[in-house]
């Protein structure tokens, strides 16, 4: 089947064409961005395939249903940048990637904290230099320490456990409460506890609940110089409250891998371009600030698992067979 594969890079080119050795698909790549300029390319795709900072609103949607797509395949686990109701309307079915190592983002989110707080970042750079002082590169201990997991499920739980092994008490933010959480040393509390944080990191979904669930608000709360690390989706953070909780100094950190207005600048190379996002730029001239682009998945184990998840649920709805990750409409079962 003619799959339209956007925002399609090297890595995953290479990978996809191995692994479809044993579905026999005809993937066709485009570099670019699915939005309502690009979605004509995808005319007489059966399937579409798309990642975490395409398009796939009403309009896009409306077009691909003109050109004959039945299908949208998210290579990722989130899907709010799908127009659930809409793609019912147009008569397209959704399908996600329900999992795959979620050990992936817990460790990195771990080694995004260990940068953070030992400003292994700034002693990078300045190593490179020829500067050995260690002035202004002072951390402190994580034994001890509390860390607030906002998102208990799987990843959240493999981040608690790491947390853990440090000695760190560990707490936790979810309506839905996993055994598993509390097994490892986690301890539910309700939004009152976010005070006794000295950590606080992201796993949960965004959705119209959690959108900006860390705000002006939350942040006024925390101890003063507690980090926040933020490898989930960028709308969980109010990234200008953010900004002047580390003005402040009530923050004494914030480490991401995601970013609100991510779609115009991650996966691309403007190291040459002027970029016009203000408050990138400002997030990235502070010192105790690390951004990266939405890396936290990427690793071997976590790639083959999303792109064979992705063929095979093609080859699912080629088959006419039950779409094991398909995702329903709101309402809909």
């Amino acid at each position: 089947m003619r799959v339209a594969m956007f925002s399609a890079k090297n890595y995953e080119r290479a990978l996809l064409n191995e692994l479809n050795a044993d579905h026999g698909h005809d993937l066709v790549y485009f570099d670019a961005l699915l939005e309502p300029e690009t979605a004509s390319l995808a005319a007489g795709s059966p399937a579409v395939s798309v990642f975490v900072n395409d398009i796939v609103n009403r309009d896009v949607l409306r077009s691909l249903a003109q050109g004959e797509t039945k299908l949208v395949a998210t290579r990722c686990t989130g899907f709010n940048h799908i127009d659930l109701e809409a793609a019912e309307e147009f008569g397209i079915r959704v399908v996600r990637v329900a999992n795959y190592s979620p050990n992936s983002v817990a460790e990195f989110a771990a080694g995004l904290l260990l940068a953070l707080n030992r400003k292994i970042h700034r002693a990078y750079n300045r190593t490179r230099e020829g500067n050995f002082k260690l002035d202004g590169l002072m951390g402190v201990d994580l034994v001890g320490r509390t860390v607030a997991v906002i998102g208990t499920g799987k990843i959240g739980t493999i981040f608690a456990r790491i947390m853990a092994g440090f000695g760190c008490t560990v707490i936790g933010f979810d309506v839905h409460r996993s055994a598993e959480f509390e097994r490892v040393g986690g301890r539910y509390v309700d939004a009152k506890g976010v005070e006794e944080a000295d950590v606080i990191s992201m796993h949960c979904p965004l959705t119209p609940e959690t959108y900006h669930i860390v705000d002006a608000r939350t942040l006024g709360r925390v101890k003063t110089g507690a980090l926040l690390i933020n490898t989930s989706r960028g709308g969980l953070v109010d990234t200008d409250a953010a900004i002047d909780a580390l003005k402040s100094g009530r923050l004494g950190g914030m480490a991401i891998d995601v970013y609100e207005q991510e779609a115009d600048l991650f996966y691309r190379d403007l190291s040459s371009a002027v970029i016009p996002d203000d408050v990138i730029q400002r997030l990235v001239s502070f010192p105790n600030v690390i951004v990266t682009g939405h890396q936290a998945f990427f690793t071997r184990e976590a790639l083959e698992t999303i792109l064979g998840t992705t063929l095979t649920s093609i080859s699912e709805f080629e088959a006419g067979h039950t779409l094991t990750n398909e995702i329903a409409a709101p309402g809909r079962t």
